[in-house]
């Protein structure tokens, strides 16, 4: 009797036990989830699409893998509608309600800055691939993909402007002209004042809203100053439709150039070939040498394609949005954990490796190098002519 009475005993503490560790077993291997918005509609949506397409690869890699800390991973994406103020709200949501365990930033400078707020406020890690304007970038624990050093309103026009310089007919007169989107509108302001440094002179000056529908009156005033090289602080299709906008005037630009475009539609454009853009990695040597662009290439054209991306190969925005990810790998499995603090400090310390190469964070900001080459719309393709360390095999700088 004292026997059964024992065993039974065992057997019932046994079964406690189990069922204690039950819940464990299965928080152990419940998904980590990160938590993201995305303009898939509305102005941005078009490049929003290659970041949607992008991280849905990245987490797709990363669980073949076996994921972050021996969990997979669950990518949680809302749609900001291309509008900060709800991107504020999303991110709310994603660290109130949906309790993620880490967050990616969205598309857009202000959008991404809308996230950080978010970010701070919650002492959470946000890693984002798009963000212009380093200077507000305020928030230790938020980490840039997009390497465009912590005083880009002066390095990225001088790049520009010495590509120019290596051409057979230098520029000698500029106009520009710019969305008051933030990133791009502090770019061109910060264009205009290296330009006047350099001599060039300015022969317009012009800004617009964002959203604006009608571009025929500053195609206009752009074809009356006859400028030797056109600046165009453009974001997403808005370099498009200002090259429609001219081109029903008669009108095409001797040399320009275009702040963020969407890189699909801008490249397939007859009317914009020889524009010229910023890139971080184009498809060609020697940015398809570093470690893993191989396989990324290849599984973004597909996907690509699948999405109905007008241009498939990997660009300037597919490789910033994969370099996110990386960073974001990178730092949960230095640290070894999800905790954000250790996250950020493994991360401020080591960098992370990417397509890009290797990117730093202990710069103003946490910005590192200024990264950006030159690239031009040659035969319906991007490929990057300066400076010539980093130009496709045997690609120069065309002029009209």
């Amino acid at each position: 009797m004292r026997i059964g009475r024992i065993a039974r005993q065992v057997v019932a503490l046994c079964t406690l036990s189990v069922m204690a560790g039950a819940p464990l077993a299965q928080n152990a291997q419940a998904p980590i989830r990160v938590g993201s918005t995305l303009a898939l509609t509305g102005p941005l949506a078009a490049t929003s699409l290659v970041h949607k397409v992008v991280g849905e690869i990245y987490v797709e890699q990363l669980n073949q893998r076996g994921g972050l800390l021996g969990r997979k991973v669950e990518w949680i994406v809302k749609d900001d509608q291309s509008k900060p103020d709800l991107a504020r709200t999303l991110y709310e949501q994603l660290v109130t309600s949906d309790k993620v365990d880490l967050l990616m930033g969205p598309y857009a400078t202000g959008a991404i800055l809308s996230a950080m707020g978010v970010a701070q406020r919650y002492h959470k890690v946000l890693v984002h691939h798009t963000f212009g304007i380093p200077s507000m970038a305020n928030y230790d624990m938020q980490f840039p993909a997009w390497s465009l050093g912590p005083d880009p309103a002066t390095t990225v026009p001088n790049t520009v402007f010495d590509a120019l310089a290596a051409s057979p007919a230098p520029p000698k007169t500029i106009a520009i002209v710019t969305s008051k989107f933030p990133s791009v509108h502090f770019m061109s302001l910060g264009a205009r004042e290296v330009a006047k440094k350099r001599g060039l002179q300015e022969v317009l000056f012009l800004e617009w809203d964002f959203g604006n529908l009608d571009y025929g009156p500053i195609a206009a005033r752009i074809k009356d100053a006859k400028p030797d090289f056109l600046w165009v602080g453009a974001l997403g299709l808005e370099g498009n439709q200002l090259l429609d906008a001219m081109h029903k005037i008669d009108y095409s630009p001797k040399e320009h150039f275009y702040m963020y475009p969407a890189p699909g539609p801008m490249s397939k454009s007859p009317l914009a070939n020889n524009a010229l853009s910023m890139t971080m990695f184009e498809e060609h040597a020697p940015f398809t040498n570093a470690p893993g662009a191989a396989e990324f290439i290849k599984l973004y054209h597909e996907r690509a394609a699948k999405a109905g991306i007008p241009d498939t190969s990997v660009e300037v925005q597919a490789a910033a949005s994969y370099s996110a990810w990386q960073i974001l790998e990178a730092g949960v499995k230095g640290a070894g954990s999800l905790d954000d603090k250790a996250i950020a400090a493994y991360l401020k310390k080591n960098g992370a490796d990417t397509i890009q190469g290797h990117l730093r964070f202990d710069g103003p900001h946490n910005y590192g190098d200024d990264l950006m080459r030159v690239k031009q719309v040659q035969d319906g393709h991007w490929v990057t002519v300066y400076p010539k360390a980093y130009a496709a095999p045997g690609a120069t700088l065309r002029v009209q």
